[in-house]
């Protein structure tokens, strides 16, 4: 079996408006889906805890004395930042830092947590909470986590406590000390808020938990968020999502608070590490600096210098000079040499380089000399030869110039030559003169340079003591409050508007999926939009309606179903099908019904389509062709004879007549059973015996209805359908497999089948033709209000 053929039509499934179809008949899950979502997302949003975003902007102050560094009156000499100083990073990792948050979570005592217990949720207090618990005490001083123990307020200065439901109820003053076993706590009054309880009558057991202040610190550390506002500025925002937005500032509050504090201590602690530093170096330099200086005389009267600096710059400047003349000498003689090398190896029609730098008297007019020369003999050969009497004087000229030339380049080099050398010595005898200087003058500079370096060393300690001595009385803030903890006025989640909007996007979504993984991952041909793109060529003579378990299978007469009018539309489209197939008109129309598989109807399409033709008044026989799988049976009545066609083809001296039965419930249909199974069907359809069969009846009834067998399982239907007049190929939708297409249309191709029609079977409503689609049929059925919506 081929696969289907394919083209750019063919490549896509269903048309857009047939897949918007698909979707518009499944509104009802569409809604039903979206009003589920709907309550699932108010249900959330009823009972999730809001959580609030609040934020504390500070701006870090850039001040040299804030540095966290014994050194760190020394940052202008660049030891503050190699000797662990504190830069805007460092700030940021201490206000991540474990330490202070352990500081704020002691400060705020946030291990200690109140609820107030609801039917659905529980709501946690802070700052509503009517007293507060401290842990005043446990056994070895353990740190405890998990307790949990409840207090109710009975007025303004006393309150009760329980530990569980088993244990008895206390009474206590606030203020007392209350063993719990396990550790001693005391609950002291919030006076305030106690004042609104009472004056409302509202008291209420508070269950309090002891928990883990490691685990405490931890989620705090993982919600707190430090970030630099912008690359270029030292502001840095503060921000922590919470439950509580009340608790959120306090604690944002209490964390600027705990790192200044932090700040001014260790600020106090550098200044004065850093005084003390100073005043013992300034000590020792004092004593150093009055020794190099006391040095420094000595060593002048000693030695009787004056200004040894300037004797030397001297020498120095000499020394300059000649090197510049050695190098104009240099310069000249690697001139020369070029000339002497261009006059080697030149030909006698090259011209010399003039203005070269050359200093001899006279050397630039014999290089004009020669050029002249040159050129006029180029001249002359422009319009004679070589042997011109002319031409021959002039390079006797040109050769004894040359040598001229050549001669006064070798003068001015040996002139070059002995200036070098003479230059060379001059430069050789200030060398000396300069070397000559005394080496005390290495040891002058080493005494006048300790002296600088004393001098500005003690300069610079003086200067920074004062400063310090200004930072040890003066305490600012290391962080400025840009702006103090607020919270968002909207909760940051759930957001209200998004988890709507999710639960119509799901609503939505969910039925859309599933509606389109069902037809992604489906096989099977369900309507008739499907033949008629991929099997233009083959008609569509009929639908037939899907029915219902409790329905007939066979139409009766004057039957006004669904199923009776669909194979009414088939009989009617049959005729006109006869006409353009140019089907004899004098005798019977043989029409066969076969399908691809077994299963797709072929037997009932035959049935109801025999009863449907023999209403109408004409002469019907139904035949069973399918002689390996009879189903004709199933829809016979009453007693029937179970001889028919095999019998007739086995015997050979048997007419038609003898197998031929008239229905018991149609008066113009016959019946002619496919009769006993043989072991050898093909066999017999091959025979000369299956015309006779075809043509007896034809010329007897006016209509002959073959019921045959599947025409891709076995090879009895392409074996006689050369016998049909119209070949019915029966398509059940929901049932037969789209691949499977491809079989009749090759077969059409091949000619293995001849003037076929698709008859689709077994079609849903949903999918069914235009009588269902506007609702014009002649049965009504009164239909609930769920089978109206499903039904679509």
């Amino acid at each position: 079996m081929q696969d289907l053929p394919q083209n750019k039509e063919q490549e896509q499934e269903v048309s857009l408006r047939e897949q918007i179809d698909i979707y518009l008949r499944n509104w009802p899950w569409f809604v039903i889906t979206m009003v589920v979502a709907f309550i699932i997302a108010f249900i959330y949003l009823r009972y999730t805890v809001p959580y609030y975003s609040s934020t504390a902007t500070i701006l870090i102050k850039n001040e040299g004395n804030n540095q966290v560094s014994e050194l760190a009156a020394f940052q202008d000499l660049g030891l503050a930042g190699t000797l662990n100083a504190s830069d805007f990073d460092n700030e940021l990792e201490i206000l991540r830092s474990k330490n202070l948050t352990e500081r704020v979570v002691d400060e705020l005592n946030l291990s200690v947590i109140y609820n107030r217990e609801g039917n659905i949720k529980d709501a946690e207090l802070f700052s509503d909470r009517p007293f507060h618990v401290k842990v005043m005490s446990t056994p070895d001083n353990q740190l405890v986590s998990g307790k949990v123990f409840y207090i109710t307020p009975k007025s303004l200065t006393k309150f009760s406590i329980y530990i569980d439901e088993n244990s008895n109820s206390q009474d206590h003053n606030f203020g007392d000390l209350v063993n719990l076993g396990w550790g001693t706590i005391m609950v002291t009054p919030n006076v305030e808020v106690l004042k609104d309880l009472d004056e409302a009558n509202s008291f209420g057991e508070i269950r309090v938990t002891i928990a883990d202040r490691e685990s405490v610190v931890a989620n705090l550390r993982s919600a707190m968020e430090v970030s630099q506002m912008s690359k270029s500025s030292s502001i840095i925002q503060l921000t922590l999502t919470s439950a509580l937005p009340d608790k959120a500032r306090a604690i944002l509050d209490e964390f600027i608070e705990q790192y200044n504090a932090d700040a001014i201590n260790d600020r106090n602690m550098v200044a004065k590490n850093t005084a003390d530093f100073i005043q013992n170096r300034l000590e020792i330099i004092t004593n150093e600096l009055d020794s190099v200086e006391t040095g420094k005389v000595e060593f002048k009267e000693e030695n009787r210098l004056t200004d040894i600096n300037a004797e030397g710059q001297i020498f120095l400047e000499n020394a300059s000079e000649f090197n510049k003349r050695q190098m104009e000498v240099e310069t000249q003689i690697e001139l020369v040499n070029t000339m002497i090398d261009y006059l080697q190896n030149g030909s006698k029609s090259d011209l010399l380089p003039a203005n070269l730098g050359v200093s001899k008297e006279g050397f630039s007019e014999q290089i004009n000399t020669y050029n002249q020369l040159v050129l006029e003999r180029n001249r002359l050969l422009q319009s004679s030869t070589e042997k011109n009497p002319l031409v021959l004087g002039l390079d006797s000229e040109i050769g004894g110039m040359r040598n001229n030339v050549m001669e006064s380049l070798m003068n001015v080099k040996r002139s070059l030559q002995i200036t070098r050398r003479d230059i060379g010595s001059q430069n050789a005898r200030i060398g000396s003169e300069i070397s000559e200087i005394p080496l005390k003058e290495k040891e002058f500079r080493n005494i006048s340079r300790q002296q600088e370096i004393k001098e500005s060393l003690y300069l610079y300690l003086l200067q920074k003591r004062e400063e310090t001595a200004i930072s040890l009385a003066v305490t600012t803030p290391k962080a400025k409050v840009v702006d103090p903890a607020y919270s968002s006025r909207a909760p940051i989640s759930p957001k209200k508007q998004i988890i709507l909007l999710g639960a119509l996007l799901v609503g939505l979504l969910i039925p859309f999926l599933v509606i389109y993984v069902k037809q992604l991952l489906d096989n099977k041909i369900r309507n008739r939009a499907y033949v008629e793109r991929h099997s233009k060529q083959v008609p569509i003579v009929g639908e037939v309606p899907k029915i219902g378990k409790r329905e007939a299978e066979l139409i009766t007469f004057n039957d006004h179903s669904i199923l009776a009018e669909s194979f009414r539309i088939l009989r009617t489209n049959l005729q006109y099908l006869f006409v353009n197939k140019n089907v004899d008109e004098s005798r019977g129309k043989k029409i066969f019904v076969t399908s691809t598989v077994k299963g797709e109807g072929k037997t009932f399409v035959s049935s109801n389509l025999a009863i449907t033709l023999a209403n109408s008044g004409a002469s019907v026989i139904l035949v069973g062709a399918d002689i390996r799988n009879p189903q004709l049976q199933r829809y016979l009545t009453g007693k029937y004879n179970k001889e028919g066609v095999v019998e007739y083809l086995v015997d050979l001296d048997s007419n038609a007549e003898d197998y031929i039965q008239k229905s018991n419930d149609q008066k113009n249909l016959s019946l002619m059973v496919s009769g006993t199974i043989p072991p050898n069907p093909a066999e017999l359809w091959m025979q000369p015996r299956a015309a006779q069969l075809f043509e007896e009846l034809a010329n007897k009834f006016d209509f002959v209805v073959v019921d045959t067998a599947p025409s891709m399982l076995v090879t009895d239907t392409l074996l006689i359908n050369k016998y049909a007049d119209i070949t019915l190929y029966a398509i059940r939708a929901g049932y037969t497999e789209k691949k499977l297409l491809g079989f009749p249309l090759e077969s059409i191709k091949n000619n293995k089948l001849n003037n076929v029609a698709f008859v689709l079977n077994d079609v849903s409503m949903a999918n069914f033709g235009y009588g269902n689609k506007y609702g014009y049929t002649y049965q009504r059925e009164e239909k609930s209000f769920w089978q109206k919506i499903f039904n679509r």
